[in-house]
């Protein structure tokens, strides 16, 4: 090979080399990392593209049995996670039939990303909308409602729900929806056998989960007052929340909180933290453990399904319990918030 010949193979390699390597890193993705709490770690130490993620599963709190944390015990230990996190502040464990106090329990996963631009430059207005919920899982259908259709704002039996100062969904700027998600894998196959054992009196346990939400971006007062929740001492530009008020099964009520904020030394940085909380109900779960008793039925048990430790999860939806859940939900948020 001459010299000349050498030269551009060698060059060419060299760009070669280096188209693959300018590829990659264009085209990575966001790396979950976890941590025992998202605001333990300095924001110095966030790499770009890395999501800080945290949930509460190992925590002293959590039931060893179900790794949920009684509602309660969470409201009364951190307050102000209870007055950002819960469905309106004042929410309290709900009383049925006026004797009946349903016990609840809760999942809560926290995540903190760095965004590559300044925290005024990012517009959380362009996530209020249907668009939004369909990229972040695909999996879940949706369509829009309105305050007519709000089931706690007709249904005595599901008042508890509504805040008690409005109703949901009448506020001009909330984009309110019901979705719809179908269970996955081997789950609807597994429900089709429980619904044959169960007894004729009994309904029928479905196979998806049906829910109605109200998405609004975060305004002042309030908006001042998220550094108390993320414990970052930077000014807040933005936040978009979620509040699912209404379940057919198993859940009592969700939310999903975004919060961006300015970084604290650097001025080209923002600093996003994510908050979703999940809430179930404990006759749920309490009812349904006979199912452990039943070998061919143990996979449903619905502390196992929800917590993704049963054969039966799959995906990356809800049918892969709430931990898988949640890391991809918040991974699809920080990709979005990236390429805007």
């Amino acid at each position: 090979m001459s010299i000349d010949a050498m030269r551009l193979h060698r060059a060419a390699v060299l760009i070669a080399a280096c188209v693959a390597t300018c590829t990659g890193a264009a085209a990575q993705e966001f790396q979950l990392e976890d941590v025992p709490a998202a605001a333990s770690v300095p924001i110095a130490q966030i790499k770009p593209r890395t999501v800080i993620f945290a949930d509460q599963r190992n925590d002293k709190l959590a039931d060893s049995s179900t790794g949920l944390i009684p509602f309660d015990d969470w409201a009364r230990s951190r307050p102000v996670q209870r007055r950002f996190l819960s469905l309106f502040p004042s929410f309290v464990e709900p009383t049925l039939n006026q004797q009946t106090k349903l016990k609840l329990s809760v999942y809560q996963a926290e995540a903190r990303f760095r965004l590559p631009r300044p925290a005024a430059a990012l517009d959380l207005s362009r996530y209020a909308n249907v668009a939004f919920l369909e990229q972040i899982d695909p999996a879940v259908k949706h369509r829009p409602i309105t305050a007519g259709d709000a089931v706690p704002n007709n249904d005595t039996g599901a008042a508890h729900n509504r805040p008690p100062n409005r109703r949901w969904c009448e506020d001009a700027k909330a984009i309110c929806v019901q979705s719809r998600y179908m269970f996955e894998g081997k789950i609807p196959a597994g429900i089709q056998l429980a619904n044959k054992l169960r007894e004729e009196s009994k309904k029928p346990i479905p196979d998806f989960i049906e829910f109605q939400s109200e998405i609004v971006l975060v305004t002042q007062p309030h908006l001042a007052e998220l550094p108390s929740l993320t414990g970052l001492d930077s000014t807040v530009t933005g936040g978009l929340e979620q509040n699912i008020f209404w379940v057919n099964q198993v859940i009592q009520f969700g939310k999903l909180l975004a919060i961006l904020q300015q970084h604290p030394t650097e001025r080209e940085v923002a600093i996003a933290t994510v908050y979703i909380l999940i809430v179930v109900r404990n006759d749920v779960l309490n009812k349904q453990r006979e199912y452990s008793k039943t070998p061919i039925l143990r996979n449903l048990v619905p502390a196992q399904l929800l917590m993704g430790n049963s054969s039966f999860n799959s995906g990356d939806s809800l049918s892969a319990g709430l931990p898988k859940y949640a890391r991809s939900r918040i991974k699809a948020i920080a990709d979005m918030m990236e390429r805007e």
